[in-house]
C-alpha cells in the first residue's frame, strides 16, 4: 500500500491533506515525507504507522542503547549513502535502523557483505543523522573520500606541499572534497544555532567546537581530519579574502553566505598558534535574532522605565556587560523601537553586525584612522537626533559622546564593566571630568544572558532550602507555592536541557543622589549601595525572578552573576 493511503487509513491524514501532499510531491518523493514537510504529521507518527502496516518495528533512537562496536565491520557506504545504522546483535542477526521502509535492498547488500542476517527497524532520519554525526563526526563521509584519494596518491603530502607552494595550496583548498567539508562544518553550526565556530589545532589533532547559547560544545569529528587541517584553513582564508600564504600574523576577514534563503555574515579571525593556525568564525544570522525590545526578557517595570529613557531628548544611555552579553541586540532593539520618519539616527560601529532599515550605519576602520572618535565628530555635522557609538573605548570617544549629549543629542553606547555602577567610575578613570559624567549620563543598564530551560522537558522539583544560595528569595518561593524547574534533556534541545537565551538586567537610573555621588568621585561600591536603596534590582535579583518564573535554573544564574554581598 502507498504511504499516503496508509496515513489516510490510520487517520493521520485527511483527504484534503493527502491531496495537498500529492500536489506538492516532486521527483518521486515519498508522500509521508511530503506530509511531514508540510506539517500535517510528525515523522515519528508516520513511520510508526507505516511500520505497523508493513510489519517493521519503530524505535526511538534517543532512548535506545547502541552497540558501537558494530561500526568497525559495518559498511561505511551504507551509513553515509543509505543512512543505515547498526543498533545491536540479536540471536545471530544484526538489527539495523533505516528511515525508508520501502527500500530494503540496501539492507540485503549489508547482509551479503557482513555474512549476517539483517533485521530492519524504523527510526527517524534526524535521529539516524544525529548518531552518524555523534559517532563518526561532522563531515565523516567527506573525510572518507579524502582519505581514499590520499591513499591512492601516496606521493601527495598535503602539509609539506602547503608550506612550500602557495599556489598549489590554493588549488588544494578549492578541491570539491575540501569545499564540501568546510561547508558541512558551517551548515551544521548554522542548523544548531551556533554563534561561533572554533577550529583549534592541538597536538593531538584538530578540534571543532560550536558556541551554542553561550556555551562551547565540542563536536565529534573524525581523527583523520587533522591531516587536512591546512587545506581546511586555507579554504576558509580564500573564502574570507585573506592572504593564504601568511601564517605568522593574525588576519581578519569576512564571508557572506546564503543558507536556505537566509543571508548569513561570517566574521573570520585567524591567529597563529603553537600547533598551527586557530580559526574562530562568528556567525551573524539576522534571521535568527529577534530585535524586539518586548521579547528580550525585561521585567515589565524595568521595560517601562527603559522605554522612557530611550525616548529622552538628550543625554547618554549606556549598556554594559562582557563580550557576548547581548548589548548590541539591546541597543539595536531600542533603535528599532524609537525610529521614525521624524528623527535621524546615525550609528558608528565596529563591526556593523546587522544592517537596520531606516538607520544610517557607519563601519569603523581604525587602520585608516576612521575611529569611533573621528566618526562621531563627523556624525554631528549630519544633523542627527540620535547617535549610537558602538563602544566607548578611550577618553577621546567618551568626551565626544558627552559633547554630543550636551549639544542636544541622545547618545547610546556600550562599556565593558561588570555592573551598572561601574560605568560612572570607568568614565572618570578614562579622564572625563566627574561633573560631565554626572550631568550627561542618564542611565546605565548592565546585562547578562542566561540559557532558558527547554519548555518541552524542563523538570519541576521542590528544592531543599538548605541547598539554595543565601540570597535566594525563599520567602517569595514559600508564598508562591510553585515549584522550581531544572534541565532534563530531550530530542528538541539535543539532550542539553536548555534552548535559547534570555537577558538579566540591572538598570541604574541617574537620580539626583547618584549624580551627586558621581560628581564627588564616589567609588563603585557606594554608588551600587545607593542605587539599591533607591530600588534598583541587581542582575542576581533579576535572575532569581526568572528562576521563580520557571524560565531558567538556579545553576544558570549562579554561572553568570556574583553573589549580592551588598544586600546580604
Amino acid at each position: 500500500m502507498e504511504a499516503g493511503n496508509i496515513l489516510l487509513k490510520r487517520g493521520l491524514l485527511n483527504e484534503q491533506q493527502l491531496q495537498r501532499a500529492r500536489d506538492a510531491q516532486e521527483d518521486n518523493a515519498r508522500l509521508d515525507q511530503v506530509a511531514v514537510r508540510l506539517g500535517f504529521v510528525t515523522e515519528h507518527d508516520a513511520l510508526r504507522a507505516i511500520g505497523e502496516e508493513v510489519g517493521l518495528d519503530f524505535i526511538d533512537l534517543s532512548e535506545t542503547d547502541v552497540d558501537l562496536s558494530l561500526l568497525e565491520d559495518f559498511p561505511q557506504r551504507a551509513i553515509h549513502r543509505q543512512a543505515l545504522f547498526p543498533i545491536r546483535r540479536d540471536n545471530g542477526s544484526i538489527v539495523v535502523a533505516t528511515s525508508d521502509p520501502f527500500d530494503l535492498y540496501p539492507l540485503d547488500e549489508v547482509a551479503a557483505s557482513m555474512n549476517l542476517s539483517v533485521q530492519p527497524v524504523l527510526a527517524g532520519r534526524d535521529e539516524i543523522d544525529r548518531l552518524i554525526k555523534a559517532h563518526l563526526g561532522v563531515g565523516s563521509e567527506t573525510i572518507e573520500g579524502l582519505l581514499a584519494k590520499k591513499s591512492a596518491e601516496q606521493t601527495v603530502e598535503l602539509l609539506d606541499e602547503i608550506e612550500t607552494d602557495g599556489s598549489e595550496l590554493s588549488e588544494m583548498a578549492q578541491e570539491a572534497s575540501v569545499v564540501r567539508l568546510v561547508n558541512e562544518i558551517l551548515l551544521e553550526a548554522i542548523n544548531l544555532r551556533a554563534s561561533d565556530i572554533h577550529i583549534e589545532p592541538l597536538e593531538a589533532g584538530l578540534t571543532v567546537r560550536y558556541r551554542i547559547d553561550g556555551i562551547l560544545q565540542p563536536q565529534p569529528v573524525p581523527p583523520e581530519i587533522a591531516q587536512f587541517q591546512a587545506a581546511i584553513i586555507s579554504r576558509l582564508k580564500i573564502m574570507s579574502r585573506m592572504n593564504i600564504a601568511e601564517k605568522r600574523l593574525p588576519q581578519d576577514g569576512r564571508i557572506k553566505l546564503r543558507v536556505s534563503g537566509r543571508d548569513i555574515d561570517v566574521r573570520v579571525s585567524v591567529i597563529p598558534m603553537i600547533s598551527g593556525e586557530g580559526v574562530v568564525l562568528r556567525l551573524l544570522d539576522k534571521g535568527a535574532v529577534e530585535l524586539d525590545l518586548d521579547k528580550l526578557g525585561m521585567e515589565p517595570d524595568l521595560h517601562a522605565k527603559f522605554s522612557e529613557l530611550i525616548r529622552l531628548p538628550h543625554g547618554i544611555v549606556l549598556v554594559t556587560g562582557p563580550t557576548g552579553s547581548g548589548k548590541t541586540t539591546t541597543l539595536y532593539s531600542s533603535l528599532l523601537e524609537i525610529k521614525s520618519d521624524e528623527i535621524k539616527i546615525v550609528t558608528t560601529e565596529d563591526p556593523v553586525e546587522y544592517q537596520l532599515e531606516g538607520i544610517n550605519q557607519i563601519q569603523v576602520h581604525t587602520k585608516i584612522g576612521l575611529t569611533f572618535a573621528n566618526t562621531l565628530r563627523s556624525i554631528l555635522r549630519h544633523d542627527p537626533d540620535i547617535v549610537l557609538v558602538g563602544e566607548i573605548r578611550d577618553r577621546e570617544t567618551a568626551e565626544n559622546a558627552i559633547q554630543a549629549s550636551l549639544t542636544g543629542h541622545l547618545v547610546f553606547s556600550t562599556l565593558h564593566t561588570n555592573d551598572a555602577a561601574g560605568a560612572y567610575t570607568r568614565l572618570v578613570d578614562m579622564g572625563v571630568e566627574p561633573f560631565l559624567v554626572a550631568s550627561t549620563v542618564e542611565a546605565v543598564m548592565a546585562q547578562r544572558l542566561v540559557r532558558t530551560l527547554c519548555k518541552k522537558c524542563r523538570e519541576a522539583y521542590q528544592p531543599d532550602e538548605g541547598d539554595l544560595p543565601r540570597d535566594f528569595p525563599l520567602q517569595t518561593l514559600r508564598e508562591s507555592g510553585q515549584p522550581l524547574y531544572r534541565p532534563a534533556g530531550c530530542r528538541a534541545c539535543r539532550q542539553v536541557g536548555y534552548k535559547g537565551r534570555i537577558g538579566l538586567y540591572e538598570l541604574l537610573v541617574t537620580t539626583d543622589t547618584i549624580r551627586q555621588l558621581a560628581h564627588d568621585r564616589t567609588n563603585t561600591w557606594e554608588l551600587q549601595k545607593a542605587a539599591e536603596k533607591q530600588g534598583m534590582r541587581t542582575l542576581r535579583q533579576d535572575g532569581w525572578i526568572k528562576v521563580l518564573h520557571g524560565q531558567t535554573s538556579v545553576d544558570e544564574v549562579l554561572r553568570v552573576t556574583k553573589s549580592n554581598t551588598i544586600s546580604g
